[in-house]
């Protein structure tokens, strides 16, 4: 694999973990998406960070209709072949957009937020912000993060300051006349190691309604 760009150039780190192997992510939909979506009327949806399309394909596929946003060229290539392969291309739309600089127009039904943490520069509460804006009246916000690294991981590949629930819940300040939080929860899962190491790791998942 070729040596990623520096740190200081998102995009370019981000389309060269793409293209430089033939797929990143393992093209299932993330499972607390699915249960907290799962129930939900469809409606339109923003997927934020959609990468090779796992999330938004799934929604599609529940009725959705899609917009899915990625920096890399390359993952939003994959994405729409995921999509018309699934069946759910005319339910599905990919706009490029380096998150904290551009943001999609309009409002959605439900708006997806899910593990964006990245090594390199990533405005990530402006960009939840704007995630926030954008849900719709009664529409649906999504965050899932994760809260810390796996069990097994003796050394971080790189400083990271892992949000808490209520640090994000702070820095959204949503009113309370206009939001209901109806899931704040810390999840523990089964992950293991690259040498087979058994272990788990947390993550955070938040869903709120727009009133």
């Amino acid at each position: 694999m070729a040596e990623l760009p520096a740190p200081t150039e998102p995009a370019a780190f981000w389309e060269a973990r793409y293209r430089d192997t033939d797929r990143v992510w393992s093209g299932r939909p993330n499972a607390l998406l699915v249960r907290e979506v799962t129930g939900l009327r469809p409606g339109t949806a923003l997927d934020l960070g959609c990468g090779e399309g796992a999330d938004a394909v799934w929604l599609a596929s529940e009725g959705w209709r899609v917009t899915g946003v990625d920096i890399s060229p390359t993952a939003l290539e994959r994405a729409a072949r995921h999509a018309a392969d699934a069946g759910v291309g005319d339910r599905t739309a990919w706009e490029r957009h380096e998150l904290g600089h551009t943001f999609p127009e309009g409002t959605f039904d439900l708006v997806n937020a899910q593990f964006l943490q990245s090594p390199v520069g990533l405005d990530q509460e402006a960009v939840l912000r704007c995630a926030a804006e954008a849900v719709a009246e009664r529409g649906t916000l999504l965050i899932v993060m994760h809260a810390g690294w796996p069990s097994w991981q003796t050394e971080p590949p790189f400083a990271h300051v892992f949000p808490t629930r209520e640090s994000v819940l702070a820095e959204l300040a949503l009113p309370e006349a206009s939001w209901t939080v109806e899931t704040s929860e810390t999840v523990r899962r089964a992950s293991v190691s690259p040498d087979g190491e058994e272990g788990f790791r947390e993550d955070n998942v938040w869903r709120l309604r727009r009133r």
